[in-house]
């Protein structure tokens, strides 16, 4: 049987200060301990969460934007990924817009014990008030052409969009053209084969 991914293998992939990686370590700790009351991540994915999620998550750190102070919206954080995991990084002004109280709580007690200054909004997305966000994320939420009319009234001129997506993503994407001109680059996954992360920039819609 394979061994697992571990923290060591996350900080040799990953390069972190100690205290970063103790920062994550504590929030990881903290969601093995929540998943047995809620369903946080699938549980399948919980003996590899190093890479799973810290890594899927902190791989799209290198490709914010430099311009600092950032602000970063995170539709449908679930459980923290990936904006918690990009605000312990030191992403920014960050905003984890998650419906699920259940959820909200386990964000609030995350940013709690890692120290970690976010925003939690605990409403669904369609009712969030613009944000004029830098940069909004979403992972493993909604389709391609869903996510751009949920990220609609949050974006401005300059945003650009971090979407991760498995192997249904040049359709998604052939799909959400049909409604919206957008720029996009490609960037290889570092924790699956067969995915990708778009990096989008949209210029016009219907």
């Amino acid at each position: 049987m394979a061994r697992s991914f571990s923290r060591d293998d996350f900080a040799a992939g990953f390069p972190v200060s100690r205290e970063t990686l103790e920062r994550l370590a504590a929030y990881a700790d903290l969601l093995v301990k929540w998943q047995s009351k809620i369903n946080l991540v699938g549980p399948a994915t919980l003996p590899d969460l190093w890479q799973r999620h810290f890594l899927d998550s902190a791989q799209l750190y290198p490709l914010l934007p430099e311009k600092r102070p950032l602000r970063l919206v995170d539709l449908g954080s679930g459980a923290g990924f990936p904006g918690l995991v990009l605000a312990i990084l030191g992403a920014g002004d960050v905003h984890l817009v998650e419906s699920d109280q259940r959820k909200c709580a386990f964000l609030r007690e995350a940013a709690r014990i890692t120290q970690t200054a976010v925003t939690i909004h605990a409403l669904r997305i369609e009712t969030l008030a613009p944000l004029e966000a830098d940069v909004i994320t979403a992972r493993a939420l909604a389709p391609l052409e869903k996510l751009l009319d949920w990220a609609a009234p949050h974006r401005t001129a300059h945003t650009i969009h971090l979407i991760p997506k498995g192997k249904e993503a040049e359709a998604e994407l052939t799909q959400a053209s049909r409604r919206f001109t957008l720029e996009v680059e490609r960037h290889r996954s570092l924790t699956d084969p067969a995915a990708t992360i778009f990096q989008i920039r949209v210029t016009d819609h219907d």
